[in-house]
């Protein structure tokens, strides 16, 4: 892959757009680093992975981007449904795949000597987590759909965890029971495509259990 270098840059994914397929570009620093539902992804200069590849298109692209990514990270790196990253069970990182034609850009943010509140940090070399990144997803890429779900699945936080699961203006709970031929997340039965998903703590209550009661009329 070539991979472009930069330091501050707007967005890795905006910049990798205008390039060919086997292009890496890899940022100091974003001011405008986004995530998956429009949500921000921000790092000090030079403490994290920032970086957009332009890869053919996968129907799986983002298991196989989750794959990868966690196999440069190390065998104590788990999986999130749809793209984080955990270690310990915090968020280490994250991945956007978007989609269009014959390509999809892969952008990967992963906290390396710092992280939000919360968050977990891999205390890794950039270069050299650069360096196992770029052959894993060439790997990953290259490899049959069934490869990459037995992989996935191998390295799920998600599954066998009851859940939380936003979709607009519906919200429901159960447990994440597999992963789907497309990639869909099944929960209590029902494939969830696109959505936030949230992990349950066993005795987490529902957001109708937290509403306080309402006084009754008397009788």
């Amino acid at each position: 892959m070539e991979i472009v270098r930069v330091g501050s840059v707007d967005s890795t994914q905006e910049l990798a757009r205008s390039h060919p397929i086997g292009t890496v570009v890899v940022a100091d620093h974003q001011q405008a680093g986004r995530g998956r539902l429009g949500r921000s992804w921000e790092a000090p200069p030079g403490t994290a992975l920032l970086a957009s590849c332009v890869m053919p298109f996968l129907a799986l692209a983002p298991l196989a981007a989750g794959v990868a990514a966690a196999e440069a990270c190390g065998p104590q790196v788990r999986l999130k449904w749809p793209n984080d990253l955990l270690l310990e069970g915090r968020k280490l990182g994250g991945i956007l795949v978007e989609a269009s034609g014959d390509r999809c850009l892969v952008g990967i943010g992963i906290n390396l000597s710092w992280a939000p509140p919360g968050a977990a940090r891999l205390e890794a070399d950039r270069e050299t987590l650069l360096a196992r990144l770029l052959p894993a997803l060439e790997r990953w890429w290259a490899l049959a759909p069934a490869e990459v779900l037995e992989a996935w699945r191998a390295r799920a936080d998600t599954l066998g965890r009851r859940v939380r699961v936003e979709l607009g203006g519906e919200t429901f709970e159960g447990l994440a029971e597999d992963i789907a031929e497309d990639g869909s997340l099944v929960v209590g039965g029902r494939r969830v495509a696109a959505g936030d998903v949230r992990h349950l703590r066993v005795a987490e209550p529902s957001p109708a259990a937290l509403e306080e009661p309402r006084p009754t009329s008397p009788e």
